[in-house]
């Protein structure tokens, strides 16, 4: 169950409510009068709560589960227990997802305006906005109907804000444009300059960033992730896109829609990712390469080349995951014969 210091205590909602909600279907719709009052994990849950299985891995755990109520694929109803209700969904995870936004929806203040807030006046406010204290809103720019805008954040000149996204606490941005129901959490910083500048004996010159960062609509930016401004054209955040924390973009760099981002990615200037690509945790990417639809690169690899589309790879430097599973098989190989020639010696 939740700390209620923190999320306030769920109404209860009938399995024939959760079920809509969820997109489920009831196994046996003579339970959906069936109350449940929370969500839990499997191994956790009291009889008055939801959990789901969605990993292999956790059928132990589904079969001695004491939850009143578990989402589940088809295929995995014959490992319930007896006592155990059934929502049936072939996507498990988005199912339970849609059960906790209903018992936990946004906590979402009334609208309002700080006093505290200092806002220029020729900026545009829409309607039913949320603006926390000590926002500075600069001249000209255009806050959309339903934003919220938390405190101490910092919207520069000329920046707009789409309707109904969330501008998270000492979050700062100049220089873009940010589309509707987009949401950026606490720290992060979007269009300062990038890192470009002439490389000199006599001292480096700075060479000035001119262009924007054009951010999507629904793309979720993580806590302290980084965003450069263009040096001449524009940074873009395709629509769709997910980015995690801690995660460092440079100039002119081009993401499609639907991306994927996780913590500590590093993106140099002018590389472009196409439409769902991942990057999983610590990637690194050179400038100036592309990465093709729907490809995936694993942990901790750096990408110096361009990647075709719909391909996997790892490593440092980045291989397809085919060949670099090859290039492992032959280390392995040389050093078991090194180790039996040492043996022999």
């Amino acid at each position: 169950m939740a700390d209620s210091r923190f999320f306030p205590s769920p109404a209860p909602m009938s399995l024939a409510t959760l079920a809509a909600k969820a997109q489920c279907e009831l196994q046996d719709a003579r339970h959906g009068d069936y109350v449940i009052e929370d969500v839990a994990a499997l191994h956790t849950a009291t009889s008055a709560q939801l959990s789901f299985l969605d990993n292999p891995k956790y059928k132990d755990q589904f079969r001695e589960t004491r939850a009143g109520a578990v989402i589940v694929h088809p295929d995995f109803a014959k490992l319930a227990p007896p006592e155990t209700r059934l929502l049936f969904s072939k996507t498990p995870y988005k199912s339970y997802a849609l059960a906790a936004q209903a018992f936990y929806p946004d906590d979402r203040p009334d609208p309002s305006v700080s006093a505290h807030a200092r806002i220029h006046p020729s900026a545009k406010i829409g309607k039913d906005v949320v603006i926390g204290d000590f926002v500075v809103i600069e001249d000209h720019a255009d806050i959309g109907d339903g934003a919220w805008i938390e405190p101490f954040a910092y919207i520069g000149k000329g920046v707009a804000i789409g309707a109904a996204s969330r501008i998270g606490v000492q979050v700062c941005v100049t220089h873009a444009t940010i589309g509707h129901h987009t949401r950026l959490y606490t720290g992060v910083k979007v269009g300062q300059d990038g890192f470009g500048f002439a490389i000199d004996p006599a001292g480096f010159v700075k060479v000035p960033q001119l262009g924007r960062v054009m951010i999507g609509d629904y793309v979720e930016i993580g806590a302290n992730t980084t965003i450069d401004r263009g040096a001449s054209g524009d940074t873009i955040i395709g629509s769709g896109t997910w980015i995690d924390n801690l995660v460092q973009i440079g100039h002119n760099v081009k993401i499609g829609r639907g991306c994927v981002l996780v913590a500590q990615v590093g993106i140099a200037g002018s590389a472009e990712l196409e439409d769902y690509v991942v990057l999983a945790g610590q990637v690194g990417v050179a400038g100036h390469i592309k990465i093709g639809s729907m490809a995936r690169v694993a942990a901790q690899s750096g990408v110096n080349k361009s990647i075709p589309a719909g391909e996997e790879w790892i490593g440092c430097p980045a291989v397809p995951m085919k060949k670099f599973i090859r290039q492992n098989m032959v280390v392995n190989k040389m050093a078991r014969k090194l180790e039996g020639s040492s043996n022999d010696a």
